[in-house]
């Protein structure tokens, strides 16, 4: 062998970075090769010993044995079974009777493809929204002790980016907070309302099954009871064609397209916010912002956010379009865009979720670049609260009301035309008709004046909202370090 040879290479076939970069080895394993064929083999014991509870003919040995040998799948036989079938499910069929030979008689019986597939797609559907679920809730828990932190810290507030009214750094959090909350009470209406498919054969009519029990439609029903508890559901679709309704995979990826909504506008803000220096996303010790500027901290997570939520976003339309596009009992057109969009948006949802934590859990605040940033708006701000002082001590509110005008101009010509501090305030003192001491000036310029029950609001809202939601879940802060 040549030195050359023995060089490790770059693959040469594509890697989906949401495995190998974004993405955790939970929500991996979940859409992994291993969970979904052990979980069709659960499934078909699942049913052997349903069938086998309500009066078929079906050996001990043959369920023991599918117990023995549930894991041992060789995925490159199960492949040439495939090339030579042209039907991934008879592969596995064939493939499970190889290593369970007691039980290949049995295998399958009465059911149809979708029976292994539909129901391990909604097994994988309530396993990846558990996930979803606990991302969320560590996320609310880490904006939760930065929003009680900073509760009273007094910031401007924008709309249209420009300069408002101030809010507090903790109160501006907790609109993040409650757009989660939001997405975890849809989670939670997801989880509580899935159902499984059950066996409920060709087109859904149950007539193989029906055969089977020799029309004995009460153990055909109990049949879909059993073998829909042994997977840990007590739902099922009251009706299907061959496959469930295709309209509830749109809803699942609605519901994760609506916390990438969430995420995102958490991460804009956060690039906003960096951007005037009020509020910085971590930035780790040897981290280099740009490879030609040194200087610069880019908001690179935030960024990555943006981008997996509209990634997330845009998957969101795979499933409304498969399901307005199915025909009578079934097509086939839905198949190759499932295994694609379905796994990548709960791929891309753990991986943003994942950013969201490490961002929230370290966000910097920087207060006396918030405490200058009022410093220089708030004059014009306080204007109404110094127009009423005055008025008090008998000064002429239409006079006075004028000369603030003027002088609100001509502070404003100076910020804007000559680069200039904003000075509304030194000539409102300096203006005898006002008669303000600095004290009073002082007063009226107390940036906590002007938040009002933003503080409260934080201490009401994380008592009465957060609090619950912890107490349920726990912080469920164990999210695993980036991987990049």
């Amino acid at each position: 062998m040549t030195e050359s040879s023995e060089r490790p290479t770059a693959p040469t076939t594509y890697q989906n970075p949401l495995v190998e970069r974004y993405a955790s080895a939970e929500m991996s394993r979940i859409f992994s090769p291993a969970f979904k064929f052990t979980t069709w083999r659960r499934l078909w014991i699942a049913l052997a010993e349903s069938e086998k509870e309500l009066g078929l003919p079906i050996p001990d040995e043959a369920i023991a044995s599918m117990r023995e040998h549930l894991e041992e799948i060789d995925l490159d036989r199960a492949a040439e079974l495939e090339r030579r079938l042209r039907h991934d499910v008879m592969a596995h069929v064939h493939h499970f009777g190889e290593v369970a030979p007691e039980a290949r008689a049995i295998i399958h019986l009465g059911a149809t493809s979708a029976f292994v597939g539909d129901n391990t797609d909604l097994i994988q559907h309530r396993e990846a929204l558990l996930l979803v679920r606990r991302r969320l809730v560590s996320c609310i828990a880490a904006l939760a002790r930065f929003a009680r932190e900073w509760r009273d810290l007094p910031t401007l507030g924008f709309t249209h980016f420009q300069p408002a009214q101030p809010t507090t750094v903790g109160k501006r959090a907790t609109l993040w907070i409650q757009d989660l909350l939001l997405d975890l009470e849809e989670i939670e209406h997801r989880l509580a309302t899935l159902r499984f498919r059950g066996v409920r054969g060709t087109t859904g009519t149950e007539a193989s099954f029906l055969e089977l029990f020799e029309g004995d439609h009460a153990k055909v029903r109990e049949l879909n009871r059993r073998v829909a508890a042994k997977m840990g559901f007590d739902r099922l679709y009251p009706v299907t064609g061959q496959t469930y309704t295709r309209k509830s995979d749109y809803a699942y990826l609605a519901t994760l397209a609506g916390i990438a909504t969430s995420a995102s506008k958490f991460a804009n803000d956060v690039r906003l916010l960096q951007h005037l220096k009020e509020v910085e996303e971590p930035f780790e010790k040897e981290q280099i912002g740009s490879s030609a500027m040194a200087y610069k901290r880019n908001p690179m997570r935030s960024e990555r956010i943006n981008a997996l939520a509209r990634h997330v976003i845009a998957l969101s339309l795979d499933p409304a379009m498969t399901a307005a596009a199915q025909w009578l009992e079934r097509t086939l057109d839905d198949s190759a865009n499932r295994r694609i969009a379905i796994p990548e948006a709960y791929l891309s949802i753990d991986a943003t979720l994942l950013l969201m934590h490490n961002v929230a859990d370290g966000l910097v605040v920087r207060p006396q670049v918030i405490r200058r940033h009022l410093e220089e708006e708030l004059p014009f701000m306080a204007t109404e609260a110094i127009l009423m002082r005055a008025v008090k001590r008998g000064g002429d509110r239409q006079d006075l009301h004028e000369r603030i005008r003027r002088h609100s101009v001509a502070a404003a010509e100076r910020v804007k035309n000559e680069g200039g501090i904003n000075d509304l305030g030194e000539r409102i003192l300096s203006d005898p008709a006002f008669g303000l001491s600095e004290a009073d000036m002082a007063e009226a310029l107390d940036p906590a004046r002007y938040v009002g029950r933003a503080p409260q609001q934080v201490d009401a809202f994380l008592e009465e909202e957060v609090a619950p939601v912890l107490e349920r879940y726990g912080t469920g802060e164990e999210a695993p370090e980036l991987r990049a």
